[in-house]
């Protein structure tokens, strides 16, 4: 399916890697430069994909956080992600900060190493296809973005539009490499919405629009309607730039996310005159049809039971659809952080794991049924 460039890569356990570079990009979001600890090992990559980095806290705890490559895939022995410091949520002051990223912003130096895994992920750069590419962003959504910018500046000649929000230019991470980019070849435009700009932003003209993303702005930006979109940001940039992209016409299979919970939320407001489904990812595209027959699925302690979806992608995705919310980190079958207890029936990995796990338990994410199952949740 598709050429060399598009086949999968298969992910590599933990190595150690050294940071070699830390360089701010903005007042939220640092960059991290990396390089094999061991001098040799190398972690080739698609434009899109993420790496899974393994944190050991000051206090114990062991946490895993899923960051995207941000730099140019070329460069396969220096590996670039680029973290946002994560504060407690607005709506629930309560909640501490996020673990990971402020230890990366706090205590991570240049010379210190890191246990990371990778590449994961099926949000990728469909290099096969001719259409115009929008490559539509919102905060710190644009680190997967710019690593297929990279890709699509020197080895293409496909349309790009690169259209990224942010609340202002205090917080905008890698305008001027965008530009330059955007500057190699012609045909890629980039657009700049500011949601509250500053007095600096005005003077230096820093931006192309103010407030949210418009319909009206993304008519006079994208004549036509059938494009590749690749989409990635916040849930409520998600959920309003979907429904967006639907009312201009753009079909529900030619637009291509990542988004970290289930796929059914980005849709929920569109009105179908057929039962819901969730929208055609990259991640599901290319699913072979299996058989019509109805499997049942039970998730235990709830009892919930549901009959298996042949267009999900995984019985981590049938859980998140059904409203349940089972643990999960990286979904590609490295970290164990999906593992349930299978209790009755039979599933089949589609995606060998890193470590399978025994005693009768199973992984979420890379696995469907092949009979009708029971599963508990409880970990």
């Amino acid at each position: 399916m598709g050429t060399q460039a598009q086949k999968q890569l298969t992910p590599q356990g933990f190595k150690a890697y050294r940071v070699i570079e830390k360089n701010p990009e903005s007042a939220v979001i640092t960059s991290f430069v990396l390089t094999a600890a061991d001098g040799v090992s190398s972690m080739p990559f698609r434009p899109g994909q993420f790496l899974i980095v393994r944190l050991s806290l000051d206090d114990g705890v062991t946490v895993l956080r899923n960051y995207s490559f941000s730099a140019d895939p070329r460069d396969t022995s220096r590996l670039r992600i680029s973290v946002k410091r994560e504060p407690s949520p607005l709506d629930k002051p309560e909640l501490p900060p996020g673990q990971g990223s402020n230890y990366l912003h706090d205590h991570v130096q240049v010379g210190d190493q890191l246990e990371i895994a990778g590449p994961a992920g099926t949000f990728t750069l469909d290099e096969d296809s001719s259409r115009p590419v929008v490559l539509f962003s919102g905060g710190v959504g644009l680190t997967p973005m710019l690593s297929m910018l990279h890709q699509l500046s020197r080895n293409s000649t496909r349309p790009v539009y690169f259209i990224h929000a942010c609340e202002s230019g205090a917080v905008h991470a890698f305008r001027d490499e965008v530009l330059t980019l955007a500057s190699c070849r012609p045909g890629i435009k980039a657009h700049f919405c500011y949601r509250n700009p500053d007095a600096e932003d005005q003077a230096k003209q820093a931006f192309h629009s103010q407030g949210l993303v418009s319909r009206e702005t993304l008519q006079q930006l994208l004549p036509m309607d059938d494009y590749d979109v690749y989409l990635c940001g916040p849930r409520p940039f998600m959920q309003a730039n979907w429904r967006l992209l639907r009312n201009l016409g753009i079909a529900a299979e030619r637009i291509h996310y990542e988004f970290f919970g289930p796929a059914t939320i980005l849709e929920e407001d569109e009105v179908r005159p057929a039962p819901a489904t969730a929208p055609t990812m990259l991640v599901t595209s290319a699913v072979a049809s299996r058989s019509e027959s109805k499997l049942n699925v039970q998730f235990l302690p709830s009892g919930t039971q549901v009959s298996w979806d042949q267009n999900c992608h995984s019985l981590l995705e049938l859980a998140e659809q059904a409203g349940l919310t089972p643990t999960f980190n990286c979904r590609t079958g490295l970290c164990n952080s999906c593992e349930v207890s299978l209790r009755e029936g039979s599933v089949e990995y589609f995606e060998e794991p890193l470590d399978a796990p025994t005693n009768g338990n199973i992984l979420l994410c890379c696995t469907r049924p092949t009979s009708a199952v029971t599963l508990d949740l409880r970990q």
